[in-house]
């Protein structure tokens, strides 16, 4: 996901309390078996997480300059090194103290600055260049009254899993000794960003009991748990769901396609929305909802291509003319169900990370699969869904629709994507060559893109830092000096098939080495933001460090990726970070490997298609070399240093 910019000043994330459902204890094996508990009854304050530090500058800068060395020529590194002793020796010591200061007088200093920089303040649309999208596995609705009926069992899940959050039975996972932070999963139901010029807000409303549902371009307020706080069954939420079908034959006036816009683009619109107390408060009943539902308009997918029209219905809507107008980016969680089978989640990215929405789609699934009664069991006190109800469409607000209507047209035709479900092996093959799965997969992308376009790139990956209190994501900076001599040597006739072994273990435990420190919160690139944030809240110059040859290059990420586990048939994506570089998320089973990979159309020199076909090729290149010789008994020492 795309997350650039700088910014100031605090944003106080609001904490509202949680009102606790009267549900029936559910049983903690319910849960997906990658998340495991230390407590029955985890708490939702959680006093053992760490406060986030602030690294020595000499720690930062030393690794920092180890991370650009494969990225740059002879005389840029010679240059970097001038420039970052000039830094170390003026402005960084002064910043540094500023940091501090900062950090000692908050748990975590980055968790509000992140937030807004990274995405309150980003002005580009959040289709596409935030928020992704978040399969579930595809369904065969052999009728409507199939996929009614699925989609209000899906409704239902989601209501038990907001029980699970409000009744503090998510499971606390360690890491080591650390509990990881479960705050996220309290910031997902009943969010909604609000549109604002240059900085957007967040609105927080956990103890929502409606969703909004979303029919050609209708929406409807449904409750889901009645007056004592239980959740309604999803036979009578199937019954709603066909009524409000049922009374709209015709399209509505597309306003959800505003929020597909840029965020000035919209913000503008929205003032002019909002300007009359009956609009106001249709904006503010959607953004109250724990979630909304998009019942889509029937698509036909190209032979072929299922996946990616998959992923992409999820990422922007495909379109003015299909349903990208039948969406609320803005929300949080937007359950997506198309009577074709494609159903998944789009996710607004700014209050979490991808992992607990990965978790949230395998408890659903795992429930459903489970039991062929489910969401039977509740209340059947059911409240009539209520149309919410717009002023009629003003010549203002009706010029801001056809922008944004050929906005998110332009922007549907500049997103590619493919969907390459390598089925060589997954997990279980390079687990048995004593090789990290991640690591290793990170390689391989490394070693595709150096086969497209012969030169290194700077790789993000999103690591966690959940053992801190409020903690998001630092960056593994992936390319190493070890993984361009793995490249270089997998590229050259003359290297034996031994020392590329070597070259490849060599490149994958240098990878760990530094996803182990960057879960630690010792990687370099939220310290360098911190530290360069200082100078902006404190109206200081920029050092000219931020714009050295080291620092540009090494955060100009061509390669932006993460990996979202689920057992499941499923996957997520979202859109690349620069205009030159390619997105990829993948989901690593044990026999196989699901990566959504995606480009810009305008740039002349990516192409997911040709990505892929590489990316396939490392992997059987890879898997060649490593069966030339057995594995290790134990890994070697590594050489290397970060």
């Amino acid at each position: 996901m795309k997350c650039p910019g700088t910014g100031q000043i605090l944003l106080n994330l609001t904490k509202s309390s949680f009102r606790l459902r009267s549900r029936n204890a559910l049983s903690k094996k319910l849960l997906t078996a990658s998340y495991s508990s230390t407590s029955e009854n985890a708490n939702s304050k959680q006093p053992n997480l760490l406060p986030y530090h602030v690294l020595p500058l000499e720690e930062t800068m030393k690794r920092f300059m180890t991370t650009v060395e494969p990225l740059l020529t002879e005389q840029e590194l010679k240059e970097q090194k001038k420039i970052t002793a000039n830094f170390m020796k003026k402005q960084g010591p002064e910043l540094q103290k500023l940091l501090e200061e900062v950090g000692s007088k908050e748990k975590n200093w980055l968790a509000p600055r992140w937030l807004k920089v990274a995405y309150l303040q980003f002005r580009s649309p959040v289709t596409a260049f935030v928020s992704p999208g978040m399969t579930f596995p595809r369904q065969n609705f052999k009728s409507a009254h199939d996929f009614i009926g699925y989609t209000a069992r899906v409704i239902f899940g989601l209501g038990e899993f907001n029980d699970l959050v409000h009744a503090n039975k998510i499971p606390i996972v360690k890491m080591g000794k650390n509990e990881l932070d479960n705050s996220q999963f309290g910031k997902v139901f009943g969010t909604s960003r609000i549109p604002k010029r240059m900085t957007d807000e967040m609105v927080y409303n956990p103890c929502s009991d409606y969703v909004v549902v979303i029919y050609k371009n209708h929406f409807y307020q449904l409750q889901i748990y009645d007056k004592e706080g239980k959740l309604i069954v999803a036979p009578c939420l199937a019954g709603q769901l066909e009524e409000i079908m049922r009374k709209e034959t015709k399209l509505g006036v597309p306003y959800g396609i505003l929020t597909t816009d840029s965020r000035d683009n919209w913000a503008e619109a929205y003032e002019h929305l909002a300007d009359s107390p009956r609009n106001r408060g249709a904006l503010e009943t959607i953004q109250g909802a724990l979630f909304t539902v998009s019942l889509d308009k029937c698509t036909t997918p190209k032979e072929g291509q299922e996946d990616e029209e998959l992923i992409l219905s999820l990422i922007h809507g495909k379109g003015s003319r299909c349903n990208s107008a039948n969406r609320w980016m803005d929300k949080t969680i937007q359950l997506v169900v198309n009577p074709n089978g494609n159903v998944g989640f789009t996710y607004e990215h700014s209050p979490a990370e991808g992992q607990p929405i990965a978790m949230m789609m395998d408890y659903v699934v795992k429930k459903m699969q489970e039991d062929p009664c489910y969401g039977e069991c509740g209340s059947e006190d059911v409240t009539p869904a209520k149309k919410i109800q717009f002023c009629p469409l003003s010549k203002c607000v009706e010029q801001w629709l056809i922008i944004a209507q050929g906005n998110i047209d332009k922007l549907v035709r500049n997103v590619q994507m493919k969907v390459l479900r390598f089925d060589g092996y997954g997990r279980d093959f390079i687990k048995k060559q004593k090789l990290g799965p991640d690591s290793y997969i990170q390689m391989a992308l490394q070693l595709a893109f150096f086969k497209m376009h012969s030169v290194p790139a700077a790789q993000y990956e999103s690591a966690h830092l959940r053992i801190f209190d409020g903690g998001r994501t630092e960056t593994i900076r992936s390319c190493s000096n070890e993984s361009l001599d793995f490249c270089i040597a997998m590229q050259d006739l003359t290297v034996s098939a031994e020392e590329r072994v070597e070259k490849l273990r060599e490149a994958v435990i240098c990878h760990q080495m530094y996803a182990k420190l960057a879960l630690q919160g010792r990687g370099v690139d939220r310290h360098l933001l911190g530290l360069k944030l200082m100078a902006l809240e404190n109206c200081l110059p920029i050092p000219e460090f931020f714009e050295s040859p080291g620092y540009v290059k090494s955060s100009h990420f061509r390669l932006s990726t993460s990996q979202v586990a689920s057992k499941n048939d499923a996957f997520m994506g979202y859109g690349p970070a620069t205009d030159d570089g390619y997105a990829c998320c993948y989901n690593p089973r044990e026999c196989d490997i699901i990566l959504a990979i995606s480009a810009w159309r305008h740039c002349q020199v990516t192409d997911p298609w040709k990505f892929a076909k590489m990316l396939e090729k490392s992997f059987m290149e890879m898997k060649l070399v490593l069966e030339c010789s057995e594995p290790p008994e134990k890994p070697p020492e590594p050489k290397c240093k970060v």
